[in-house]
């Protein structure tokens, strides 16, 4: 006999009722008198906890599960079809052989989650008005580092700027899957099936790049162990004297030394500019993925079309600078000062130069606590980025993609922000109050 759960949509489970719910689910699972196996459709558990539970063999359709605490929990053999669990805590969490078709991922943790023959294709889901459509597995901005995928069936599946280092996905059926901008360092993909597969900016280190481009898989502008534009041996002399020739630059107003171009060079076998003063220097497509770039000093550059992926960029000064076109996803940007300059002195010399980020990508990125004053974001793509209790006074951010940005606390007098017609970030203060 079958516990089963069904909800309006208003409705919300208590912690106390849900753990209620287990530990009947528990007695089923055990074969003793009174166990009856949980099955919730449609419930609101978001927020809840359920770490360390036993939940094999449960049904959970259609539920909302955002914001949970699902670390270390079983749900080997459950069924989690179409369920929401973004956000949510999937740190150790189980899911062997579960059905997870059509479920939603996004933005969730998954270090070291077991998912070996897991569910993962499309999946039918019933809308409010009572039609039906499907959708694929969407784990976009995911951490699945070190998880299990081994035999999982993911084709179509969404792993769009994820992170999958060290994962095994050994025998998984990927085919269509899109893993646009997924790092998949060290990911061991033996015999998985590919076919019609995008790894378009994709991170691809240390990777059998051979068996993705034997099926002719999309690996346009991907990252690999191969220098991608000019080497940074190639420059003809060391950076450090370069640096001096740029300083000279900058002290005698051009007269002396040469300004610093680092365009289509790929700075990242340096692996460090920590605090490195490279200021008004010009950097146009320029890969430094994955570099430590604490509080570097990049005032009035030009950096238009670079990637700086996975950087760690905390407190760096970016006062001035041009960011046209360039990805900053999943990179820490606690802190930074992204002000504008001011330039000259009388009025017919003046010149406002604010920092633009048009267009830029900062899908996941942490951008918490920094001065970001009249800075431009327009058509930026900011999905899931984090900006509590930054300055944004007078930021422009006309067609900004804003999905799920956290804005607590956020300065916003002045800004240009889109408006939605869904609850997709929250604004609990600004500079008003």
């Amino acid at each position: 006999m079958e516990m089963t759960v069904e909800q309006d949509a208003k409705d919300k489970l208590s912690q106390e009722q849900l753990e209620a719910l287990v530990k009947i689910h528990n007695r089923f699972l055990a074969g003793r008198i009174g166990g009856r196996r949980a099955v919730l459709r449609n419930a609101d558990i978001s927020g809840l906890s359920l770490q360390g539970h036993s939940l094999q063999q449960a049904e959970f359709i259609g539920c909302n599960m955002t914001g949970m605490n699902l670390q270390s929990a079983n749900f080997q053999e459950a069924s989690l079809y179409a369920c929401d669990l973004s956000n949510s805590n999937l740190i150790n969490t189980v899911f062997i052989r579960a059905d997870l078709r059509g479920a939603r991922i996004e933005n969730a943790h998954l270090q070291g989650a077991d998912l070996e023959k897991a569910d993962l294709r499309v999946g039918g889901i019933r809308t409010a008005d009572g039609s039906s459509k499907t959708n694929a597995v969407n784990f976009r901005g995911a951490n699945l580092s070190g998880a299990r995928l081994m035999g999982s069936v993911a084709s179509k599946a969404d792993f769009s700027d994820a992170n999958l280092k060290d994962t095994n996905m050994c025998g998984a059926d990927l085919r269509g899957a899109m893993l646009e901008g997924a790092d998949l360092t060290n990911a061991d993909i033996g015999g998985s099936q590919l076919e019609g597969a995008s790894f378009k900016s994709a991170i691809l280190m240390n990777v059998e790049i051979e068996r993705i481009a034997a099926v002719g898989a999309d690996m346009e502008d991907a990252v690999t162990e191969v220098n991608i534009g000019q080497s940074i041996a190639d420059l003809g002399e060391p950076l450090a004297k370069l640096l001096e020739y740029h300083a000279a630059w900058l002290t005698s107003a051009g007269k002396k030394g040469e300004q610093l171009d680092l365009s289509n060079v790929d700075m990242r076998t340096l692996e460090s500019l920590k605090k490195v003063s490279l200021t008004a220097i010009k950097a146009i497509n320029t890969k430094f993925f994955g570099m430590n770039m604490y509080q570097v000093q990049l005032q009035s550059a030009v950096l238009n079309k670079s990637d700086f992926r996975n950087c760690d960029m905390e407190e760096a000064d970016l006062r001035g600078s041009s960011f046209v076109d360039t990805n900053f996803s999943h990179t820490n940007l606690k802190g930074v000062n992204a002000v504008a300059l001011m330039f000259g002195a009388g009025d017919a010399t003046k010149r406002f130069n604010p920092c633009d980020f048009t267009r830029s990508k900062l899908r996941y990125a942490d951008l918490q606590g920094g001065q970001f004053k009249s800075a431009i974001f327009k058509d930026a793509d900011l999905s899931y980025a984090n900006l509590r209790g930054a300055d944004l006074r007078d930021a422009d951010f006309t067609g900004a993609k804003m999905d799920g940005v956290d804005l607590d606390g956020a300065l916003t007098e002045g800004a240009i922000i889109p408006k939605s017609d869904k609850p997709v970030f929250q604004l609990n203060r600004n500079s008003s109050e």
